[in-house]
C-alpha cells in the first residue's frame, strides 16, 4: 500500500502576525507580573537602559516602572550579555543558563575576534584575575582593564576588557538600569550577584526551543537561529517534531509550533503599540515580514542606531521619538504612510497612556503626528 504524505497547512503573514503578537503579549494587555513577563519572553533586549521598561509598558496590564526596578534591586532580574552577544534583562534563573547555552554562538565568536590582540595572554589566568577583582567589589570596565594591564602591560587594553566580558558571566549591578536613577556600568560575576541561586550549567536546548516557540512561534529553525545566534539547531527540532505542529508560511518555509499555543484568527483586531528600540519582537526571526513590511525594513535604523517604532494593525508602521524638555514633553509619531483618522486617534491614546506611565511627572505633554518622507 502506497504511503501518503500530508501537506502542512499554510499560515498567512497576517495569521503569523496575530499568533506572534499573542505570544508577545501585544494583542491585549497581559495580567501577569513583570518577573513572569521577563521569563515568558525569554529576556528583554537591554542595550539601552529604558527599553525594558517601554517593552513591559506595552505588554502588561497595570505595569509601573518601579515594578522592574524593584526586581533589579532585589536581584531577581539583572542585565547581562546573552543572546546575540548583546545585553538583555533576564531572570536570575535564565541569566547564566541561557548565556552558557548560546555562548559558542555569539560570545565565544566575539572572543575569537580579539585573540590576535591577546598574544601571550593566558586566558584562564585572565578569567581568574578578573573574577577575583570584580567579586571584591563591582568594577567599571575601565577599572577592570587597568587591573589586567598590570599583569599584561603590553596587551591591548580594549581586548583585555572584551575577553573578560566574554569569559565571565558579568552582571551590570544596580543602580545601572534603575528607572529614574541608573548610573555607569559596574560589573560583578553572576555568582556574586545571585549568591546560592545560580546554576552554572547551560539551559537545556530542547526546553529552550519550546520556550522560544512559546514566545515567538510559529517559527522556523532559521528563525530561532537568528534569535539566539546558534547554528545547527535542526537536530533539536527533529527530536521535538513528534510533539509539535508543523505549518508552512506563504513562501513555503517549514514552521514549528506548540500544539496548545494560541493562533488567533488572522482578522483579530490588533491595537496600536509603541515599542522601544531593539525590541525583541523585531529581532527574533530570520524572516521578519510577519511584523515588518519589506518596504519598511531599512527605515527603522540610522547607522547602527535603531529607532523606537510603533505598530498599527499589528504591523510596523512608523517610528516615534520623545523630546523631554524641562517645561514640556513632546512625543512625535512619524508614520511611513498615510494613516486614517481612526488610526491617529488610536495612536494618540496609546501615546498618552505611555506618557502617563513613563513620561516625566507633572510636565505638560504634546502628541505630534507627522509623515516620515
Amino acid at each position: 500500500m502506497a504511503l501518503t504524505t500530508t501537506t502542512p497547512p499554510v499560515l498567512s503573514d497576517r495569521a503569523l502576525n496575530r499568533a506572534t503578537l499573542d505570544r508577545q503579549l501585544l494583542l491585549r494587555f497581559a495580567p501577569g507580573s513583570a518577573e513572569w513577563a521577563v521569563r515568558h519572553l525569554v529576556g528583554l533586549q537591554a542595550q539601552n537602559t529604558k527599553p525594558p521598561y517601554y517593552a513591559l509598558a506595552a505588554r502588561l496590564d497595570g505595569f509601573r516602572p518601579e515594578d522592574l526596578s524593584r526586581l533589579m534591586e532585589d536581584r531577581k532580574v539583572a542585565r547581562i550579555v546573552t543572546l546575540r552577544s548583546t545585553v538583555h534583562t533576564h531572570t536570575a534563573d535564565d541569566a547564566v543558563a541561557l548565556r552558557r547555552l548560546v555562548q559558542d554562538g555569539a560570545v565565544d565568536r566575539e572572543l575569537r575576534m580579539f585573540l590576535k590582540r591577546l598574544d601571550g595572554v593566558d586566558l584562564d589566568r585572565l578569567g581568574a584575575l578578573s573574577a577575583d577583582y570584580v567579586e571584591e567589589q563591582p568594577r567599571t570596565l575601565k577599572e577592570l582593564r587597568a587591573h589586567l594591564l598590570r599583569e599584561w602591560p603590553d596587551a591591548d587594553p580594549q581586548a583585555l576588557g572584551a575577553a573578560a566580558r566574554c569569559l565571565l558571566p558579568l552582571v551590570q549591578v544596580t543602580p545601572r538600569g534603575l528607572w529614574g536613577r541608573s548610573g555607569q556600568v559596574a560589573l560583578t560575576t553572576a555568582r556574586q550577584w545571585f549568591p546560592g541561586t545560580v546554576d552554572d550549567d547551560p539551559a537545556d536546548l530542547d526546553e529552550t526551543v519550546l520556550r522560544y516557540l512559546g514566545a515567538f512561534g510559529p517559527a522556523s529553525v532559521r528563525d530561532m537561529q537568528a534569535w539566539c545566534g546558534l547554528t545547527r539547531l535542526r537536530p533539536a527540532f527533529e527530536r521535538l517534531r513528534p510533539g509539535l505542529l508543523v505549518f508552512r508560511d506563504e513562501r513555503g518555509t517549514e514552521l514549528f509550533d506548540l500544539p496548545d499555543a494560541p493562533r488567533p484568527d488572522a482578522d483579530t483586531p490588533a491595537p496600536a503599540r509603541l515599542l522601544p528600540e531593539f525590541d525583541n519582537l523585531l529581532l527574533s526571526h530570520a524572516d521578519r515580514t510577519r511584523v515588518v513590511p519589506a518596504a519598511y525594513r531599512s527605515r527603522t535604523w540610522t547607522g547602527n542606531q535603531a529607532h523606537r517604532v510603533f505598530l498599527l494593525d499589528g504591523f510596523l508602521a512608523g517610528i516615534w521619538h520623545l523630546d523631554e524638555g524641562r517645561d514640556r514633553t513632546v512625543l512625535t509619531v512619524e508614520a511611513f504612510g498615510r494613516t486614517t483618522r481612526t488610526q491617529r486617534a488610536e495612536l494618540t491614546a496609546e501615546a498618552e497612556r505611555t506618557l502617563r506611565l513613563l513620561g516625566p511627572r507633572d510636565v505638560p505633554y504634546e502628541i505630534v503626528h507627522a509623515t516620515r518622507p
